[in-house]
């Protein structure tokens, strides 16, 4: 079995693995309350998803009752 000669540095090492880093999701803007928001999920701050309502979100007030 073929063993290396000499050890390969950190450079070489992280420039081959530099494609395995993690993308960041794709922000999009939500149609009803224009914050952001991440692609194909429902929204969190107004729980609209495609333009209907899915959710139903509490506000502070609600919660602190």
């Amino acid at each position: 079995m073929a063993l290396p000669k000499r050890k390969h540095c950190q450079a070489r090492r992280d420039k081959r693995r530099s494609h395995l880093t993690l993308k960041p999701g794709g922000l999009t803007r939500c149609p009803q309350c224009a914050s952001p928001m991440l692609s194909h999920r429902v929204c969190k701050h107004c729980g609209c998803y495609r333009g209907r309502q899915v959710l139903t979100i509490a506000t502070k007030e609600e919660q602190s009752k």
